[in-house]
């Protein structure tokens, strides 16, 4: 078995060495069957990635202690699908995991580009040039296929240490690989964004075909950063879900330019605005994803989410500047081929929100890069490691993180070129004034958190004046097609997938925004509490009725049982528990949450006191929290809309004619009157030309 995975793992690095070269030297002298030749090649590269992986999870799955990845990170107690989980468990594995996707996208984009053969060569070359990377680490430096060997034998012991139990938990079966697909996706459009500047393309047609690549890895960048943040709440038991750790602003910075890139990108596709912004904003975000991927592999950071000491950092660094200078070379380069077809008319329209948006997610990631960094730069200089804490990046990143949630309700519903008063009154009155009341409000009611009310006021500014615009296109809608409100609604999605989408997706932002700034008002205690005593959090009385033991073949514990009643009404139980894993010999606590839609109260088992009398608990009642997870299921849902092509999208651009139409809502352009928009269904009244 170790055989035949070390064996496909060469071949499938000598092949992806030929996929770069024949994909060149094919582009260049555009030759099809050496085109063809190397696609084929990739093709033979997933196949055999495929097969290592297989023998992998097969040697997992059977307990072949023989191999040292499957003695470190599985054990014979360990649940089926926590064996399957730890092919991206350790290091090694993980990496055969990152080889697998990026193989498995590479194959997509090759069996799917064969009829685009300008751009599809070099975009193939590069993914493989990623892919040889990658390989080489996995075949000659992390082998997931090693053996354990004593003297010149082989060896197997007699069972393994265990998966990680912190990576015992249902989020991390799918935390990882969704993150992953995120992470890796990014190459895509970077490859293809690298391919029109090698061929000096006006920069139009990798946009178009990268589109939904975008969007898709976009959300599963999203859908990972989240379920990582629920992974947290529900397993670290420190009472939260981002604590700014390294790691976890790693996988934060690629999706704040993923994000700007979506947003501006509009702009290429309408005005021919922006095109070197949008090149340098998805190179960006593929750099980021490395190095995010050389922060969790190297050990240079403290983090629960990482991997220990490896050789792998100095190869990420070589590789991280190669990549760098080739992208910053060719960009340089073909600035003529880059130039913008349009100029900014108006401080006050929608492309000058979208540069807004965009320059303030580029300065959170900078803000949360120079924070991450800082440790290891201060060390370089002063041999000092001088930690930032999250102190700094709240104090940084809530006002930028309001100021782009004022964006997010302002620039969907701006005009193009330029908004007239009358619309930003009509857009804007009623969701200002709303909000003005509910700060009001809860000033009155007694709330005096600055930031606390400023999100509550913005979160209802954004919210109403989307919904004020969904509602004003299915009533134009409605008028057109003679259909009831629910029907004309779904009819105005249909018509235009991806500005809608994109509404439902700022909607579930406002939700969580609502969830983040719950936690201004949590409350927590320290609880030492003997069998039958009582203690009160909130609106909570608490009574330990015991603590019991557990023993199982992966683990022993130790149960609390704590009657909860909520305003003198029973509530249920929960049961928190400190548990040891016994091949691991780790202990961990696993906490228990009573959800509910207002708030959560959180109970950590930290153990029992020095004399063994008293239950140590750690509690905790956290309002709104609910929100965020709501949220993140709007927000994918609204990214899942906008992947499904619109009902009357354009198959091509056409000239336009003078005297053409524009539509004061969504800027679509019309070369013959119209009475309503053929777009956002709203009425042409005001359209210029």
């Amino acid at each position: 078995m170790e055989n035949l995975g070390s064996l496909a793992l060469l071949i499938a690095f000598c092949l992806s060495i030929y996929a770069v070269a024949g994909s060149v030297v094919g582009g260049w002298r555009r030759n099809p069957f050496l085109e063809d030749s190397a696609r084929r090649a990739v093709y033979a590269v997933w196949v055999l990635v495929t097969a290592a992986s297989a023998a992998l999870v097969a040697g997992l799955l059977t307990d072949d202690f023989r191999l040292a990845y499957v003695a470190s990170n599985s054990s014979r107690s360990l649940a089926p699908i926590y064996k399957f989980a730890a092919w991206w468990g350790g290091q090694e594995g993980s990496l055969l995991f990152w080889n697998w996707v990026l193989a498995s996208y590479a194959a997509l984009v090759a069996l799917s580009g064969r009829s685009r053969r300008s751009l599809v060569p070099y975009a193939t070359a590069t993914l493989m040039a990623v892919q040889c990377f990658f390989l080489l680490l996995n075949a000659f430096v992390a082998s997931p296929f090693r053996v354990l060997a004593v003297g010149r034998g082989i060896t197997e012991v007699p069972d393994g240490s265990g998966l990680n139990p912190l990576l015992q938990h249902w989020a991390m079966v799918i935390h990882p690989p969704v993150l992953y697909l995120g992470y890796v996706g990014f190459t895509v459009p970077f490859a293809f964004a690298v391919a029109s500047l090698v061929r000096r393309e006006p920069g139009h047609q990798w946009i178009h075909i990268t589109r939904r690549w975008t969007i898709v890895t976009w959300l599963f960048q999203s859908g990972g950063v989240l379920l990582g943040a629920a992974w947290a709440y529900a397993v670290l038991g420190w009472g939260g879900y981002w604590g700014w750790d390294p790691v976890e602003n790693a996988s934060l910075l690629p999706w704040l330019t993923a994000t700007a890139f979506l947003h501006s990108v509009m702009m290429q596709e309408r005005r021919g605005m922006m095109k070197v912004w949008n090149v340098v904003l998805i190179s960006g975000t593929f750099l980021l994803s490395i190095l995010g991927t050389l922060l969790t592999r190297s050990g240079v950071v403290s983090s629960v989410h990482a991997f220990g000491k490896s050789p792998l950092g100095s190869y990420f660094v070589v590789f991280l500047g190669l990549a760098l200078a080739g992208t910053t070379y060719l960009i340089l380069s073909r600035l003529s081929f880059l130039r913008t077809e349009a100029r900014l008319e108006s401080v006050v329209s929608r492309e000058a929100s979208f540069v807004l948006n965009g320059l303030m997610l580029l300065l959170v990631c900078v803000a949360i890069l120079w924070g991450t960094l800082y440790p290891l730069i201060s060390e370089v200089f002063s041999g000092e490691k001088v930690t930032v804490g999250p102190a700094y990046f709240n104090r940084v990143n809530v006002p930028a993180g309001l100021f782009l949630l004022f964006l997010t309700g302002v620039g969907p519903l701006v005009a193009w070129r330029r908004a007239s008063v009358d619309s930003l009154r009509r857009n804007f009155l009623w969701p200002l004034a709303g909000a003005a009341a509910l700060v009001a409000g809860l000033l009155a009611a007694g709330v005096r958190h600055g930031y606390a009310l400023l999100s509550f006021g913005l979160c209802l500014f954004v919210a109403w004046a989307t919904a004020a615009e969904f509602y004003r296109g299915t009533r134009a809608m409605q008028a057109r097609t003679g259909q009831s409100l629910w029907p004309s609604a779904v009819e105005l999605i249909r018509r235009n997938t991806r500005r809608y989408g994109g509404y439902i997706v700022h909607l579930g932002v406002v939700l969580m925004f609502v969830g983040f700034t719950g936690s201004a008002f949590n409350q927590q205690a320290t609880l030492e509490l003997k069998p039958g005593a009582q203690a009160r959090l909130g609106q909570y009385e608490l009574r330990l009725a015991g603590v019991s033991p557990v023993d199982n073949p992966n683990y022993a514990a130790q149960t609390a049982v704590v009657e909860v009643s909520r305003n003198g009404r029973a509530a249920g139980a929960l049961r928190p528990e400190r548990r040891f894993y016994k091949a691991g010999g780790q202990a961990i606590s696993d906490v228990a949450i009573r959800r509910g839609l207002l708030e959560d109260l959180y109970l950590n088992f930290a153990g029992l006191s020095e004399d063994g009398q008293r239950a140590v608990l750690q509690g905790y009642v956290f309002p709104l929290v609910s929100c965020i997870w709501i949220g993140s299921a709007v927000l994918v849902l609204g990214g899942s809309i906008c992947l499904v092509p619109s009902r009357a999208e354009p198959q091509a651009p056409l000239p336009e004619p003078a005297g053409a139409l524009v539509c004061p809502h969504c800027g679509a352009r019309f070369p013959t009157p119209l009475k309503f928009c053929g777009e956002c269904g709203k009425p042409m009244t005001g359209a210029v030309s």
